[in-house]
């Protein structure tokens, strides 16, 4: 990492720079990690994309989920009431025309989620990296009479689903916390779902084979995830301006948009959607915009987490997080 870079990363976990040079910055590291992957040469990106299937391969199902458990859910639940929409759903929005705002988006999201995974009432439902509920409580709202095991590594996570559970007098849900390396299940489903939990996952072969296992014969798997329009590539910390993984993404990755297509050992692809980019552009700015906002109440739960002398850099750190996921999926749409 350069001199210069080093302070630039240092002055905006100050609050230094203002965000449009944070954007600036950001697009300009995004455009020196897309010439490593993407040479220029299509043979050679094909080789590295043979190569990281292949890792995958000789990878367990997720690297470090106890880091991305620290990493997304030490703050407590107060923080992503503060931040999030109102169904606090942790995962992009979608915005159709008529969505003005991000509960707008959400509910169109989950909607969305549930009509093309084909759910209906009666069925049995397995939902893994269920986040803070908000997929699990929309099925078991219009779906009363569907069976919904959400499954999550987050202990604080299940604790607030059942309690919203249990004040919405939902009795159709079940709440498990386990590792997805170890997670089994003596069941079958109708349909599994999984938001936004495969990008921290690495061996697609195995977890996919599980999948297989656990759906009823004729059921089915629906898979969202976010993905780049080229090569795949791994979140890996080799340096000071690895932050974002070290901080906020340890043992993910980026899929690339094909990347799903090499794993149909048990699972074949019969249908495929894409939201363009700008759909999470949109809702990591209204989560930053809801941090502004709300300033005064998310300040002091950073300081409780951090300590009071910690609380600037880790506000600048989430704020410029949000800005690159903005500025990621933007660039890569």
């Amino acid at each position: 990492m350069s001199a210069a870079t080093a302070k630039a990363i240092d002055w905006s976990e100050q609050g230094l720079i203002p965000d449009p040079l944070i954007r600036a910055g950001i697009r300009r590291l995004l455009r020196e990690r897309l010439r490593e992957l993407a040479p220029g040469n299509i043979e050679k990106q094909l080789e590295m994309e043979m190569a990281f299937v292949q890792e995958m391969d000789r990878s367990p199902v997720a690297l470090v989920p106890e880091k991305a458990n620290e990493q997304h859910y030490e703050v407590p639940a107060t923080f992503f009431d503060l931040v999030l929409g109102t169904r606090r759903k942790y995962s992009c929005g979608w915005w159709p025309n008529d969505a003005a705002t991000l509960d707008d988006a959400e509910v169109a999201a989950l909607a969305a989620t549930c009509e093309r995974a084909g759910i209906q009432d009666g069925m049995d439902i397995l939902e893994l990296g269920c986040g803070w509920g908000s997929l699990t409580l929309w099925m078991a709202e219009h779906y009363p009479n569907a069976r919904i095991t959400a499954v999550s590594n987050s202990g604080s996570q299940r604790e607030y689903i059942e309690q919203q559970a249990r004040d919405k007098g939902y009795s159709n849900i079940n709440v498990i916390t386990a590792d997805m390396n170890d997670f089994a299940i003596d069941a079958q489903f109708d349909r599994v779902v999984s938001v936004e939990m495969f990008e921290h996952m690495r061996n697609y072969r195995e977890l996919y084979q599980r999948v297989y296992h656990w759906l009823k014969p004729g059921g089915r798997f629906f898979k969202h995830i976010f993905t780049h329009n080229g090569a795949p590539y791994p979140f890996e910390d080799n340096g000071d301006d690895d932050w974002m993984t070290r901080f906020f993404f340890s043992g993910g990755i980026m899929p690339s948009d094909g990347l799903p297509l090499y794993f149909q050992d048990h699972l074949k692809l019969v249908q495929r959607w894409r939201w363009d980019g700008t759909h999470y552009e949109k809702t990591s700015n209204a989560w930053l915009a809801n941090m502004d906002a709300r300033k005064d109440a998310v300040w002091p739960i950073l300081a409780d987490v951090y300590g009071s002398e910690n609380a600037q850099q880790w506000w600048n750190s989430t704020m410029v997080r949000s800005g690159w996921s903005a500025t990621t999926c933007l660039n890569g749409r």
